[in-house]
């Protein structure tokens, strides 16, 4: 019995996750993290890396970062499956929920949807977030430059891209 590559699995798996993914894919990144972690394709370091390189990339970071892991478990054709699997499956599903969601814009339900997921949203992103923040913990030194990058950009009008530079210095310097 031939079992499936490793760009098989992660590319299925990104499909459903993709198509589940309220508030975008951010949301389902605990998910993508424990795909790679427990089968061994990406260490917690190589996983907050490339979140960290996705992110300070323009344009689409997370069809990025999953072309990141999609090269890294099965090259070119690994990162070219997995974008596609990141953006095809949503961007159809939207085309048709656009047009029926158009289509009966003056029902009162729309309105009751709305408010239920902005907290479902919500709570995705945290959750991505805490998992992030757990991926690239390395001691206290990473915990207190997250804890004054929050601090700053929560209480100064100081632009988050100098505190991304100074995170990445500090990274860059091997102070992290």
């Amino acid at each position: 019995m031939n079992l499936p590559s490793p760009t098989a699995i992660l590319t299925a798996n990104l499909a459903v996750l993709s198509s589940i993914s309220f508030g975008g894919f951010p949301t389902v990144l605990p998910n993508v993290h424990e795909l790679a972690a427990a089968n061994g394709w990406l260490t917690d370091r190589e996983f907050a890396n490339f979140f960290a390189v996705s992110q300070v990339m323009p344009g689409p970071n997370m069809i990025l970062m999953m072309s990141f892991i999609g090269l890294k478990v099965g090259g070119i054709a690994g990162a070219v499956a997995c974008a596609l699997a990141t953006f095809g499956p949503p961007c159809a599903i939207y085309y048709a929920s656009y047009r029926l969601w158009d289509r009966f814009r003056d029902m009162p339900w729309q309105r009751i949807v709305r408010r239920a997921l902005v907290p479902l949203t919500i709570g995705l992103v945290v959750a991505g977030g805490y998992v992030m923040a757990n991926a690239g913990y390395t001691g206290w030194q990473s915990a207190a430059v997250t804890g004054a990058a929050a601090a700053l950009i929560l209480l100064s009008r100081i632009n988050p891209l100098w505190i991304l530079t100074a995170g990445g210095a500090l990274g860059g310097l091997g102070f992290l």
